[in-house]
């Protein structure tokens, strides 16, 4: 009787250790689909982003002087850099979604879980660069430097200045989901096993 009891625990242990570890696989998963849209949203937008605008520069006489100007995110180069870190955060997102779904099969004495865990850190740390570099270039352009002579450019390319702000909302949403992410990556490497420490049946 008091091993059939022992049995039950024991059973019963590991039913529970395996319905909160599929959830919270599930939550990760749910995670890291979330922050794929998020940074391949900010990737997009930003690498599409332009605006063309014809500006009077000059005046002789009575008759202005017009150039056409564009503003392109690839003339800045934190703007560059942007769109890469979010295009490798997208896309290690889009594989480690794949070896959410497929990697058990593939595990190797709990390397996929280390190698997962490293992955999520570098691609946080690469995206947060990113985010830090294109922040500081958009308020330069938004309120420029009036102690290095840098001119503000957002009244002249409003809707350019725009829709980068919006690539970079999109993008911060996708950095605090990978930092979430990276948090749980490693607590899932070094959390010990429950099912190691549930009771041994009695004799």
């Amino acid at each position: 009787m008091a091993s059939r009891n022992g049995e039950e625990k024991v059973e019963l242990g590991f039913n529970d250790v395996n319905e909160t570890k599929t959830k919270k696989d599930w939550i990760l998963l749910s995670l890291r689909v979330v922050a794929f849209f998020a940074t391949a949203a900010a990737t997009f937008v930003m690498a599409l982003n332009k605006q063309t605008k014809s500006l009077i520069v000059g005046t002789i006489g009575s008759t202005p002087i017009t150039a056409t100007l564009s503003a392109k995110f690839n003339q800045t180069p934190a703007f560059v850099f942007f769109v890469i870190a979010n295009g490798n955060a997208s896309l290690h997102n889009l594989v480690m979604i794949a070896l959410d779904i497929l990697g058990p099969q593939y595990d190797y004495k709990g390397l996929r879980l280390a190698l997962i865990a490293i992955l999520d850190m570098l691609t946080m740390a690469l995206a947060s660069a990113g985010d830090g570099a294109a922040t500081f270039m958009s308020e330069l352009g938004r309120n420029g430097n009036s102690h290095a002579r840098w001119n503000k450019i957002c009244d002249k390319f409003e809707s350019y200045c725009n829709r980068g702000g919006g690539a970079l909302i999109a993008s911060f949403i996708g950095f605090i989901l990978l930092l979430i992410i990276a948090v749980m990556s490693i607590a899932k490497l070094l959390k010990p096993n429950r099912i190691n420490h549930a009771p041994s049946p009695s004799p």
